[in-house]
């Protein structure tokens, strides 16, 4: 039902397997060897577990198996996050890297009398976004039906002008499914109900220069830069300066995902997000952005601080932003009122909550920020 452009992929990770990126501390050079063909597979595996806020038990499984793989332990929140622990040498000021697995989707409303389906969407994306998309409806038992979102006047031959004009709001779009139903009842006999899951097609498409097409980078590549960081300290041996507890969380795009639980020691704790690129904005695809201030105000200034200086000294490429309608799970987390310092870094994704894309540099730079910010030189 995914789609995932393999020919493009297979290309992108030849070109990149084994490129090396280099570091520089002073006039220091350190060959870092980042298996960038990993990365690719992480995403690649990662966006195509559908995975809307209160369906994520695919894909903790899946980060589960993953962590394991590794040799890491992990424990689960009661909401069904996951928490990894790596010791470090001070055990007292310790730190919480935190990614969300949740995306958007929708759910079904209601089934309307011509056996379409009426949606509500999980959380905030535009409509026109989603018009057309491919979707996966999963009903309680499991079974799952292919459809597509549609507005309820699809065609110009029919409706002209007034298709144009509709207004895409979410009571006019409808899920058409692929199924011979002609009525309420013909749906329900397949055992659709109100409240199943409706799963939008990523469409993910990896390009031969390094672009990363697809919905759900919106936090997938976030995720993807925890997993590799986390395989990268386990595979090489290296030391942190803190322990450090990996929070991969899952009701983000709802407003509350790693805002309890948080390990009692934190005293500071990133949110590995995206960046959002775009008009009048200072992010960008090819840098890791480094959030000054979001919808929830001003992120700590002296981690912020020490985040851009480790940047500058090994010339790692970011971008500073501010972001008028966003949050995290890092502002989740103050919200809670937990007593932290609070910082948000992360690839740079363009279009956000529509058809989304980033580059592999963006991705690769926020991966050496957070091993340098991470591990003991």
């Amino acid at each position: 039902m995914f789609h995932f452009g393999m020919q493009s992929f297979w290309h992108a990770g030849k070109a990149f397997r084994e490129q090396n990126i280099t570091l520089r501390k002073g006039s220091e050079k350190k060959m870092m060897n980042y298996d960038q063909q990993q990365i690719f597979d992480y995403l690649r595996r990662l966006l195509a577990i559908p995975s809307p806020s209160g369906y994520t038990g695919a894909i903790m499984q899946f980060l589960g198996q993953e962590l394991a793989a590794l040799g890491l332990g992990y424990s689960a929140t009661r909401k069904g996050a996951l928490l990894v622990t790596l010791p470090g040498l001070d055990d007292e000021r310790q730190r919480t890297l935190t990614a969300h697995t949740d995306t958007l989707g929708a759910m079904v409303k209601a089934v309307k009398p011509g056996g379409t389906l009426a949606l509500a969407p999980i959380g905030g994306f535009m409509m026109t976004a989603v018009e057309g998309a491919n979707c996966t409806v999963v009903t309680l038992d499991g079974t799952s039906y292919s459809g597509t979102i549609q507005t309820i006047k699809p065609s110009v031959h029919i409706s002209g002008d007034d298709a144009r004009e509709l207004k895409r709001t979410p009571e006019n779009m409808e899920v058409v499914l692929d199924e011979k139903v002609f009525s309420k009842e013909d749906t329900a006999r397949l055992g659709i109900e109100v409240g199943d899951f409706i799963c939008i097609d990523p469409r993910t498409v990896v390009t031969e220069r390094g672009f990363i097409k697809s919905r759900y980078l919106d936090d997938k590549a976030g995720v993807a830069v925890l997993l590799y960081v986390l395989r990268h300290i386990t595979e090489n041996g290296l030391k942190l300066s803190h322990t450090t507890h990996f929070y991969l969380s899952n009701y983000e795009e709802v407003g509350h995902g790693a805002c309890a639980a948080v390990p009692a020691k934190t005293q500071d704790y990133i949110g590995v997000d995206m960046g959002a690129p775009g008009v009048e904005q200072n992010s960008s695809e090819y840098s890791v952005c480094i959030c000054a201030k979001d919808s929830s105000g001003p992120y700590d200034f002296e981690l912020r601080k020490e985040l851009v200086e480790i940047c500058k000294r090994h010339a790692i490429p970011y971008r500073i932003d501010v972001y008028p309608r966003y949050s995290s799970d890092a502002s989740a987390a103050l919200r809670a009122g937990w007593d932290i310092r609070t910082a948000l870094v992360g690839p740079g994704v363009f279009a956000s909550h529509a058809y989304e894309r980033t580059h592999i540099d963006s991705i690769v730079a926020t991966i050496e920020l957070l091993l340098r910010y991470l591990t003991v030189a």
